[in-house]
């Protein structure tokens, strides 16, 4: 065996050995390792590569072994996605595809639940009407949440990859929303006219926002709409049971159920 290897990715340790990461010589790895693209050292003289270390032991096992070996309750999928995508190692890419085909017919049936509620807040914010005059303003502002439970962890993250939260002027995915696999609870606000954008920073009011349609989400007409849609294109369909038909329609309960 060759001369083993320090690498340090992301801040997480690890040792293997130059045939282990060169493997697959047309792989991102292959190529800084045999030279064809420059590798950085940390400040120990380890090699750095600036990626998730935790995901990493993950590809590096499969460098070992040719097998994709993950924890039967594994929940970051889509980061090893990610990860997976950047490395490059085609066979690790068609393992990874064949898993995840795997989990979804494991899924089957599956159950969706949605609660909502909706309520008006007053909120109050400074308007510049001069260089040095400011006069003080309110107004009332739809506040939205939404609180979901499915049995299909996957259906969640499915949802994840629809739905962002406008924050901050930035975007970002619900799914670091998630409090388990299978809950999740959105809070947001429609747009109020005349509020300053720097306002919703600093009111801490976060919007809702449907990619890649780029739609801002301004009232549970269009909440429902939106993840109907999502929810049925994953072979969801309305549970004729469950919910009485005086909360769907009031956007109170969202139940739907899917059977494989």
């Amino acid at each position: 065996m060759s001369e083993p290897i320090t690498l340090n990715v992301g801040g997480k340790l690890y040792a293997t050995s130059l045939s282990t990461l060169t493997s697959f010589p047309d792989s991102m790895l292959g190529a800084m390792f045999s030279g064809k693209i420059p590798t950085k050292k940390d400040s120990q003289g380890n090699c750095f590569i600036d990626r998730d270390g935790k995901i990493f032991r993950y590809i590096l096992n499969f460098l070992r072994t040719s097998h994709l070996d993950l924890p039967e309750d594994f929940q970051e999928m889509g980061l090893l996605r990610r990860e997976v995508d950047f490395y490059q190692i085609q066979p690790l890419i068609e393992a990874l595809q064949e898993k995840e085909v795997e989990l979804s017919k494991a899924e089957k049936n599956a159950m969706l639940n949605i609660t909502l509620d909706q309520k008006t807040q007053t909120v109050h914010f400074t308007v510049r009407e001069a260089p040095q005059i400011y006069s003080l303003s309110s107004s009332n502002m739809e506040v939205f949440s939404a609180h979901i439970f499915s049995t299909s962890c996957l259906f969640l993250k499915l949802l994840g990859s629809k739905l962002y939260y406008c924050f901050n002027g930035n975007l970002s995915s619900i799914s670091s929303y998630l409090q388990d696999a299978n809950h999740l609870t959105l809070d947001w606000v429609a747009s109020v006219d005349g509020l300053p954008e720097e306002e919703y920073t600093r009111q801490n009011l976060k919007r809702l926002w449907v990619v890649p349609d780029n739609k801002q989400i301004n009232s549970f007409q269009v909440f429902v709409e939106e993840v109907l849609k999502i929810a049925m294109s994953d072979g969801f369909c309305i549970d004729s049971a469950h919910p009485h038909t005086s909360d769907f329609m009031n956007n109170k309960i969202i139940r739907l159920i899917r059977y494989k």
